[in-house]
């Protein structure tokens, strides 16, 4: 849904890190720039690695105790598939 965002976080749960990989796949057809909706990625220090646009096609897979990520506000309906490889 537009205005849709997720703040800073890891998706490893503390004192719970069975998520160890993080994926997250687009398929937003002809998204663009001013669309929004970017994923940002920083290091465990809290520097900027990289933004990437939601477009479709796109996937993006991570260590999930690792990276901070958020995503960007979104000017209209974004969609994307997440999921994770556990370690249970």
């Amino acid at each position: 849904m537009p205005g849709q965002f997720y703040q800073k976080h890891v998706d490893a749960f503390v004192g719970k890190s069975s998520r160890k990989v993080s994926v997250v796949t687009y398929l937003n057809k002809n998204w663009r720039a001013d669309d929004a909706g970017e994923l940002v990625l920083y290091s465990a220090d809290d520097q900027h690695l990289a933004t990437i646009l939601p477009e479709a096609g796109s996937c993006v897979v991570f260590l999930s105790d690792e990276f901070p990520h958020e995503v960007k506000p979104a000017n209209k309906t974004r969609y994307s598939i997440t999921g994770w490889f556990r370690i249970d």
